[in-house]
């Protein structure tokens, strides 16, 4: 139980790391919660510094949630525990501790979890990802698209009950962090991939 425990606060204290505030400062100087959307994610990073550093910050916010997991796997905790430990990552990246509750939207966090937890179905998650973000450009419909399948390729795929309650909240946080890209998306106003800080009117960022 102990154990469980302290793997819990271990994930949410590695998702809570601001990779992307941490690169933009590192890499351009940058106060990436001042620019843009002010989200700490990729996209961000990509509009507001450029691509080697949205690169890096992808890395670090899909390997951190994949090292939580990897963790809970490596120490051999139920399927229900690993979930959870899946969602504490996320869940420290949308509510960072080391940047001040401000974090990104979730999906690259998400990804590395799920890729940890469901290796099969993360393959599919980030195919999904860059077939919409290649055909229409827009980061956050490709989030949404992938985030919309990981219910039922979780049921299909692994079909243990907690991975596809995982699946299913994983959904509906992505959803909620997106509601004003949503709404903009129904109005044409969606910023696309590779726009620079400020061209837009902030679209999502992981």
């Amino acid at each position: 139980m102990l154990r469980d425990v302290l793997l819990l606060v271990v994930a949410y204290l590695l998702g809570s790391v601001p990779f992307g505030v941490v690169v933009a400062r590192a890499g351009g100087g940058v106060d990436l919660r001042r620019v843009g959307s002010g989200n700490i994610g990729a996209t961000n990073v990509l509009r507001a510094v450029g691509k080697g550093a949205a690169a890096l910050t992808l890395l670090g916010d899909i390997g951190k949630g994949a090292f939580a997991v990897g963790l809970g796997r490596w120490f051999g905790v139920s399927p229900r525990v690993l979930a959870m430990i899946a969602l504490a990552a996320v869940v420290g990246h949308l509510l960072p501790v080391f940047a001040g509750f401000h974090g990104g939207k979730g999906v690259a966090t998400t990804l590395g979890v799920v890729l940890a937890a469901m290796p099969a179905v993360g393959g599919l998650l980030l195919l999904i990802w860059l077939a919409v973000a290649a055909i229409w450009r827009y980061s956050s419909l490709a989030a949404l698209a992938a985030s919309a399948a990981l219910p039922v390729l979780a049921w299909s795929l692994d079909g243990r009950p907690p991975m596809v309650v995982l699946g299913v909240s994983l959904l509906l946080i992505v959803v909620v962090r997106h509601r004003q890209n949503i709404s903009r998306l129904r109005q044409g106003k969606e910023g696309k991939i590779g726009q620079r800080a400020g061209a837009s009117t902030g679209q999502m960022v992981e």
